[in-house]
């Protein structure tokens, strides 16, 4: 994998106040002696005029820079909001050129619509399927603040990519227009589409009649795209590009029936890609889905997602390590949902994803369950927290009976769900599934794990935080899955020596407080 280097900038992202008034307090004279008779006299003061608090205002800049794209940024005019007001530079429909978007204080970049990154160079990066790629790098600068309404979202196509990389003090902001205006509250959410990332690594589920899960054949559509927007190929160390010190605000938008963007949607993108603390924040559908292709994050932070925070489908290998997810109260489905029951649940590959380091925060009210693992797919949870505040929701549930089956190599088949090192404080524990499974049997699976514990009373701080109880389980070795994780010195997202990663770069909620030196995610940051 690549590595990032990241510059940390010593800052604040909360707004910065100016001076309240005059440096100190002036008692007025009289203008002349005083005498002093018998009674004295009383002398009026005269008053002092009270100053008046003012805070430094964003102003906005004074037009869009030149970009290296030929389709260049439209002046859209400005747009004010509680932090000051902003000029907006509206983004070409399609980039077709590598381009830079430069930091300004007082600038805004909008999406108007579906915005592109390069066109579609098809499932073979050699031109062999017809298209060629055109390789085209969008770059967004630390700090950087876009924007977008209704339907607009950012698509990255195979063949070209995204470098959004911010830093601890500068991260790069995606949300929408009314978050800009200041009309959002802690009920917010779907207000514009999200981020789609687009690859050429294997994917099941084939929207072409007859082909081969896995081949070169084998493509498939972004959900909630009109127009088509395909990807899958067979380039497992394909790049879409990197992501870091991200914020995807408000995202979700609803274009008809269950068809439906989230914060981020990767399809097929293959190990090049990094993702490395991305937060996704009051999705009105998934916080993060992965359809198909590899994905290899660290530092994932899921807050109000109104369907599930993670979901994972299509085949998809997924290594995430240092996961918080938090769920607003009474708002959302499960924590994770792992694929789909839909008939082709022998396709290959077969979807393998393992998680270590989660701290899980169900709260959603009465639901079904906190975690849905089924299709037949490989799943591992280890060095994990699970709690259900709402004490109305069974954590785990398994659906049908091949999602329980032994290890078959011929079947890209790693054997029941693993879990180690996983606590769980919740008032039900585990609930039945489809298909014939039962809460006995998820249970069983559960107990097979090493020191796993479904009796746990959790000692949470700052609803993440490790408290002694967490940070007296002993800790299982991740690594034996894959050589992108770090052996952990406790379980849980959050722990002694490891609770500085989400300062900086997040914002808070009513949901949830990361850090007292960053903003409201109902207010935008100023640098």
């Amino acid at each position: 994998m690549k590595t990032i280097t990241r510059s940390f900038v010593i800052g604040t992202s909360a707004l910065a106040l100016a001076s309240c008034g005059a440096d100190e307090i002036v008692s007025p004279g009289t203008g002349g002696n005083i005498t002093i008779n018998n009674p004295p006299a009383t002398p009026t003061p005269t008053p002092t005029p009270t100053p008046t608090p003012t805070s430094s205002l964003v102003t906005a800049a004074a037009g869009c820079p030149t970009i290296s794209n030929p389709d260049q940024l439209t002046d859209s005019g400005t747009i004010s909001g509680p932090t000051g007001t902003y000029r907006v530079c509206t983004l070409p429909a399609r980039f077709t050129a590598s381009t830079t978007l430069p930091f300004n204080q007082g600038l805004l970049y909008r999406m108007n619509g579906r915005v592109d990154v390069g066109t579609d160079g098809g499932p073979a990066p050699d031109a062999s399927d017809g298209l060629s790629d055109s390789n085209v790098t969008l770059t967004f600068e630390p700090g950087v603040r876009t924007y977008a309404s209704g339907s607009s979202f950012l698509m990255v196509n195979r063949g070209s990519d995204i470098s959004a990389v911010g830093t601890q003090s500068r991260p790069i902001i995606f949300t929408s227009r009314d978050n800009v205006q200041g009309l959002n509250n802690v009920n917010s959410s779907g207000q514009w589409g999200g981020i789609v990332l687009a690859g050429r690594a294997p994917v099941t589920d084939c929207i072409a009649p007859g082909a081969a899960a896995g081949s070169i054949n084998c493509e498939r559509q972004v959900e909630g795209a009109a127009q088509p927007a395909l990807f899958g190929g067979t380039t497992t160390n394909d790049d879409s590009g990197d992501l870091a010190y991200v914020q995807i605000r408000y995202s979700g938008f609803v274009l008809s029936g269950d068809n439906e963007l989230q914060s981020l949607t990767t399809g097929g993108t293959g190990t090049e890609t990094t993702f490395d603390r991305v937060m996704s924040y009051n999705s009105s559908d998934d916080g993060v889905e992965f359809f198909g292709g590899f994905v290899n994050m660290k530092r994932l932070i899921v807050v109000g997602a109104e369907d599930d925070s993670i979901d994972t489908d299509t085949g998809v290998k997924a290594n995430l390590q240092f996961v918080i997810a938090v769920q607003r109260p009474n708002v959302g489905d499960g924590i994770i949902e792992a694929d789909s029951t839909n008939g082709l649940e022998e396709q290959l590959p077969r979807q393998n994803t393992r998680i270590s380091n989660a701290t899980f925060i169900a709260n959603s009210g009465a639901k079904d369950h906190a975690i849905r693992i089924r299709g037949g797919t490989d799943y591992a949870i280890v060095n994990s927290i699970l709690v259900d505040a709402s004490a109305a929701t069974p954590c785990l549930r398994i659906d049908q009976a091949i999602t329980l089956r032994g290890a078959n190599a011929a079947l890209d088949e790693a054997g029941p769900p693993v879990f180690n090192s996983f606590v769980l404080d919740c008032a039900t524990d585990f609930r039945n599934g489809s298909g014939g499974t039962t809460a006995a049997q998820t249970q069983a699976v559960f107990d097979a794990g090493s020191n796993n514990n479904a009796n746990f009373t959790d000692t949470l701080s700052m609803t993440f935080v490790n408290g002694a109880n967490e940070n007296g389980v002993p800790v299982f070795d991740p690594t034996v899955f894959s050589t992108f994780f770090v052996v952990p010195t406790n379980i849980g997202a959050v722990y002694p020596g490891n609770e500085t990663w989400i300062n900086g770069w997040t914002c808070n909620s009513a949901t949830v407080t990361f850090d007292s030196g960053v903003s409201d995610c109902t207010s935008l940051p100023v640098y």
